[in-house]
């Protein structure tokens, strides 16, 4: 998958003391990318924007 025009963000679940750092990159037509952002050069998941949104929707804490 070509994520070469990704525009990649902090996740907002991620924590901010350097320990899990999850990157999102949304701005994409038919793809999500997930990757760490302890190795931003390493591999990246890849979801549909439908799958993404189910995924969020599902594992999204209500504090």
């Amino acid at each position: 998958m070509d994520l070469t025009g990704a525009i990649w963000r902090k996740s907002s679940r991620s924590s901010g003391n350097g320990g899990n750092c999850v990157e999102v990159a949304d701005n994409l037509t038919d793809v999500v990318g997930v990757r760490d952002s302890k190795d931003p050069h390493g591999p990246a998941l890849t979801f549909t924007p439908t799958a993404w949104r189910a995924f969020v929707t599902r594992f999204t804490r209500h504090d």
